[in-house]
């Protein structure tokens, strides 16, 4: 997308433009079969036309639908209503799958013109935000564009209304006349680096990436939703059923609190469901990892909807250093090492030019060739089988072909063929991997502290703790 285009001429031409080597692929099509019964008029680029009301003239006019693969994404419809009565003009975005079992925020630093050109999917209760000025974007409106236009709407908005707020609200106008500035400035590539993210309840927007971020430049974070967030969505089960069927887990299980948590044994806890929102259960079981610290293993199991997914949560003390594990594998064997990726690990390996951030793969507890296959597993879901022709209706031959080299060699890395260093950096060193030689050092495992940057402390919220005299200031407040 060219610089200046609004989203609503370039979703026109996506739509009229679509050749036939974007035609969707079966399991597409199946999506748009109950309307293709009902209307027919789709056309031979997969482009189905619908007579509809106007909202601005009450007249008929004509909705234009097609269902498009996102590279690393999944499955949108782009709508493009036309009225040629009184030439009203409206798009949106709509994701062609449901809620996702968990919501998701994108983070990515723009540092140069490439960044500036990622494709961006923004649905109608996402919140784009400016982290660096602070600012987000209200939800409701849903896009299909690149981090320019999403800055474009943005700078276009504020500016509009600054000659009416000069004279009404001139203190607004003076706040916000800098913020207008400095985003004219990110559009004339005259401000570089500055931050950006999405965030979406649903998990169904998205910010792309590229087979060459490394470091913080981009990530993604998966969480849970909240009851309240679930709710917000309308997708809560009734909550008078939930109470009811949570106290009798309860009964069933015991009071937590009562008990000493005892090596070994599994401990049952109700639970909200994040894939179909109706009551399940955690359970939860302490072990002791020799030479290690003690963990906790979590599994979550929903009866209703058959969800189920497991966590590994470590506890003790904050130590004052992090911990740098780097493991040397040349083996079978190293690959069948005992592995403990903590959610605050960042794990990268430059043979496999493999970077994950920390929270990307939450909390495992597995062997080395179980994490590199979740990995392999994650990825190659994401990015719609890269190797077959219908991976992605954007996706360039040169980005497929960098994608299938790195599958190639992480496979050739699972099965031994591959000789890699892996390297897990954990600023809570709460990471572990098994030493093959104990009591002895083992010679392909290096093990080093190190002390946490700044940055890694402001993540982990330890600049905002205050763990001495914080008796001082709540009696001033008082």
């Amino acid at each position: 997308m060219s610089q200046g285009e609004n989203t609503t001429e370039q979703m026109d031409h996506m739509l009229d433009t679509m050749t036939q080597k974007n035609q969707q692929s079966e399991e597409s099509e199946s999506q748009f079969q109950k309307l293709g019964d009902v209307v027919d008029n789709q056309d031979d680029n997969g482009v189905v036309q619908v007579e509809s009301l106007c909202m601005n003239c009450h007249d008929n006019g004509t909705t234009r639908l097609l269902l498009l693969r996102v590279p690393f994404f999944r499955d949108i419809i782009l709508e493009s209503f036309d009225c040629p009565h009184c030439n009203f003009r409206d798009n949106s975005v709509k994701s062609a799958s449901q809620i996702q079992t968990y919501g998701s925020k994108y983070t990515l630093v723009v540092e140069n013109e490439e960044d500036l050109q990622r494709q961006v999917v923004k649905s109608d209760v996402a919140i784009f935000k400016l982290e660096t000025l602070e600012i987000e974007m209200p939800k409701g409106e849903s896009q299909l564009t690149n981090v320019e236009g999403v800055l474009l709407k943005i700078h276009s908005t504020l500016e509009s209304e600054q000659s009416l707020r000069k004279e009404q609200a001139p203190e607004l106008y003076n706040a916000l006349e800098p913020i207008i500035q400095k985003i004219g400035q990110m559009l004339k590539r005259e401000a570089f680096p500055f931050t950006i993210s999405l965030d979406d309840l649903t998990g169904n927007s998205f910010i792309a990436p590229t087979t060459h971020d490394s470091g913080n430049k981009y990530t993604r974070r998966d969480y849970a939703r909240t009851h309240e967030q679930n709710e917000e969505l309308g997708i809560s089960s009734d909550p008078d059923a939930q109470k009811t069927e949570e106290s009798n887990m309860i009964q069933s299980a015991g009071n937590p609190e009562d008990l000493d948590i005892i090596d070994g044994q599994v401990y049952t806890l109700p639970a909200e469901c994040p894939g179909c929102a109706k009551a399940c259960v955690v359970n939860m079981q302490k072990v002791s990892i020799p030479h290690f610290k003690e963990v906790f293993i979590w599994s979550t199991v929903c009866d209703h909807c058959g969800y189920r997914t497991n966590e590994v949560k470590t506890g003790g003390e904050v130590p004052e250093k992090g911990k740098r594990i780097t493991l040397k594998v040349d083996t079978i064997e190293d690959l069948s090492r005992d592995i403990l990726k903590s959610d605050t690990c960042a794990l990268y390996s430059p043979e496999l030019e493999m970077w994950s951030q920390p929270g990307s793969l939450g909390g495992r507890f597995t062997t080395v060739e179980g994490l590199l296959t979740e990995i392999r597993d994650q990825l190659h879901g994401q990015i719609f089988d890269v190797g077959d022709s219908g991976a992605g209706d954007s996706l360039s031959s040169e980005d497929k072909g960098k994608w299938t080299r790195f599958f190639g060699r992480l496979d050739a890395a699972i099965n031994g063929e591959l000789k890699f260093v892996v390297t897990l950096e954990d600023p809570l060193a709460n990471s572990y991997v098994q030493n093959l030689h104990l009591p002895d050092p083992d010679p392909q495992l290096q093990v080093e502290d190190y002390t946490r940057t700044d940055e890694e402390d402001d993540d982990l919220g330890f600049k905002d703790m205050k763990t001495e005299g914080y008796e001082n200031d709540v009696e001033k407040k008082e």
